[in-house]
């Protein structure tokens, strides 16, 4: 069972690393995504400088929508890898356990025939 569970793990780690976010202190981030665009400054020395604010701030809104996008399909692979490989972990634990209650029921049985 532990060398099962360290195998699924290792499986985990090195598939969610090369296709997916991290987790790093308990904090989760995208590893695929670039780096997040900070928000634009406005200038409101003048209309020429303001002008080119609002163009700074629909080129920042086009890069954060695709941040954003990104964020959220590596979120929702790490969200499905991790809920397959629990549920495998505890499908091959119930195997185990169904394995062991059979044998020993059949060694009880046994005893009890003798």
């Amino acid at each position: 069972m532990k060398q099962s569970f360290l195998i699924l793990s290792f499986l985990l780690l090195t598939h969610a690393s090369s296709n997916a976010g991290t987790l790093m202190n308990g904090a989760w981030s995208p590893s695929g995504c670039g780096e997040k665009p900070g928000p634009p400054i406005v200038d409101s020395t003048n209309t020429v400088n303001f002008n080119r604010s609002i163009d700074a701030i629909n080129e920042w809104q086009d890069r954060a929508l695709e941040y954003n996008s990104c964020l959220i399909k590596e979120a929702n692979a790490d969200s499905a890898l991790i809920t397959k490989t629990a549920n495998d972990v505890q499908s091959e634990f119930q195997k185990e356990i169904d394995r062991v209650v059979t044998e020993a029921d059949k060694v009880r049985v046994g005893l009890e025939n003798k």
